[in-house]
């Protein structure tokens, strides 16, 4: 199959996930857009109770825009997020929406660290949880999970990530999630992990 004739189209307007996404996923050789770069305007409704179900709400709908256009394309789109043991796995699938969408990180970050005030290291494990859904033209869909377990950390540290990976502590490596370097954090991060799982899924699916 002739690789121009194939394109990925990503669920996401974030600029750092499709830095991310687009170092894991180089070597598939094949275009990769946002939903922005591909002209994709649509407004889409998370009202899943899981992150399967919300990245595959996502997927769907942006298939089925990219189907209406007349155009062909591998739609992928992610639903990710923290899961703090200690706050009954908030925020959860709302992570993106903590305290309102418009709000920053650092603040979102200094919220949690505040509500684990006093509470020890051994009750501070978190996980961040990602999930790829993928549609194929052909309208099969699949999903891809992955997981990252660390801890929240007692302030932020980092310059090298986005989100919660400052707060996000890898006991393993000693160190936060915004201070490991790209090419660690995408060995390592549950987006890469759920990346490199749905690459597989699209080389069988395509013959790559």
């Amino acid at each position: 199959m002739d690789k121009t004739d194939i394109k990925i189209i990503f669920g996401t307007g974030n600029a750092g996930k499709m830095k991310e996404i687009r170092m894991i996923m180089a070597d598939l050789g094949l275009e990769i857009l946002s939903m922005k770069e591909a002209g994709i305007n649509v407004d889409i409704v998370e009202d899943g109770e899981s992150f399967e179900e919300n990245a595959m709400i996502k997927a769907k709908a942006i298939a089925q825009e990219v189907k209406r256009r007349g155009e062909k394309a591998i739609v992928l789109a992610d639903d990710s997020g923290l899961e703090v043991d200690y706050l009954n796995k908030e925020p959860g699938i709302y992570s993106a929406r903590y305290m309102g969408e418009d709000t920053s990180y650092t603040i979102k970050n200094a919220n949690i660290i505040s509500r684990l005030e006093g509470v020890p290291d051994e009750k501070r494990t978190a996980r961040f949880v990602c999930v790829i859904a993928a549609v194929f033209t052909s309208g099969v869909s699949f999903s891809r999970r992955a997981v990252i377990e660390g801890a929240i950390g007692y302030e932020e540290r980092g310059e090298n990530g986005f989100g919660y990976d400052p707060i996000f502590y890898l006991p393993e490596y000693g160190c936060y999630a915004a201070e490991l370097s790209n090419e660690e954090k995408n060995r390592i991060s549950h987006r890469g992990k759920a990346l490199e799982a749905m690459k597989k899924v699209i080389r069988e699916e395509i013959g790559l």
